[in-house]
């Protein structure tokens, strides 16, 4: 088995290189607006956001920054296949402007302009991103009414391009059955609170690059490839940073397309994705370890009465019986920013 890892690089108008209709899933993390790290590139785009957070017009500076991602979300609903699916994780900002301080909510206006689209709200997904530093407090301390509740968390809004996605033939139902995922890991992955996906640390590497890239972690992108999409299918990440969402997309035997506006991130995707191959190896052979472990441990208390047919374990549903993890064999760059990725015949066998 072979995918396809494809990066685009330039100005937004080369989300036009990714056809109508393309597009099984998004999977991505725009820059949030009103944080200060990603004023910059905001107002590369609309000077007059420059001069609105000049003047401390706030709320002027985040409608002219919702602007830009309306634009992307507008060709989100383009490239998307009827019954394709978008996550998008966004938070929502506090700032202050002549001591006025303020939430933005960036995931109401990112929603709002979905629905207007015509895409259908799916429930969404809080990650928590708890910080136990004493000085997250904001406001005045222990006194009433200048004090404000800290924010750690942020939001993955899930939408449905029209109805539900159908799996018509015999062999894309197969390949749905091999992208299955266990049964202890659907009752984490489905629950509305992830509690316990960490931050990634911005040191290291790039110092120019890394801190703007506001980098999710590996294992939330992974999750929700997925959740939502099978093998074989084309996830696309319109604000690709770092390349996180490739990688995730390459370790569960999918397609891949990253649109990235700035350039200076350009090193650092394509050395993720180079090696990618090895990392996934051992994030699915942990897996694996993980659901041999909670085989052994009886289940929690569930009764295990089926066998996967690739590995011989007992697994908890007769859903999970063809799952089978791809085993990465070669990350093979044939051009410039697009590369092939290799899968050997044979299931990837645990340690």
């Amino acid at each position: 088995m072979e995918t396809r890892i494809r990066t685009i690089l330039g100005s937004a108008e080369r989300m036009r290189e990714v056809g109508d209709e393309e597009v099984d899933l998004v999977v991505t993390s725009p820059p949030y607006p009103m944080i200060e790290m990603w004023d910059e590139s905001f107002v590369q785009q609309d000077a007059r956001i420059g001069d609105a957070l000049a003047a401390g017009d706030g709320s002027g500076a985040f409608e002219r920054m919702h602007a830009i991602l309306d634009r992307a979300w507008g060709e989100v609903w383009r490239v998307l296949k009827p019954g394709g699916m978008a996550c998008i994780n966004i938070g929502d900002a506090t700032r202050s402007f002549d001591g006025d301080f303020r939430l933005y909510p960036n995931h109401v206006h990112a929603l709002g302009e979905l629905l207007r689209l015509g895409f259908a709200a799916l429930p969404d997904i809080l990650w928590r991103k708890q910080t136990n530093a004493p000085t997250k407090f904001m406001g005045s301390g222990m006194l009433p009414v200048g004090a404000y509740v800290t924010y750690e968390h942020e939001y993955i809004l899930v939408v449905r391009k029209g109805s539900r996605r159908e799996f018509g033939t015999e062999r894309e139902r197969g390949c749905r059955r091999e992208s299955a995922f266990f049964w202890e890991e659907r009752n984490v992955w489905f629950s509305d609170i992830w509690f316990d996906v960490k931050g990634v640390s911005q040191s290291g590497g790039d110092e120019t690059a890394r801190p703007r890239s506001g980098a999710f972690p590996f294992e939330l992108a992974h999750r929700l490839v997925c959740m939502f999409s099978v093998k074989g299918d084309v996830v696309l990440d319109p604000f690709a940073g770092t390349g996180t969402t490739l990688a995730a997309a390459l370790a569960t035997g999918r397609n891949g397309i990253g649109v990235e506006l700035d350039e200076g991130f350009c090193d650092l995707a394509r050395e993720q994705i180079v090696s990618a191959g090895d990392f996934a190896n051992r994030f699915n052979r942990e897996r694996l370890r993980k659901h041999i472990e909670f085989a052994a441990g009886k289940g929690e208390g569930r009764p295990i009465k089926h066998t996967n047919a690739h590995y011989g374990f007992p697994v908890v549903t007769g859903q999970e019986r063809e799952l089978r993890f791809d085993e990465v064999r070669e990350v093979r760059e044939i051009d410039c920013g697009d590369f092939v990725v290799e899968y050997a015949e044979e299931p990837l066998r645990p340690l």
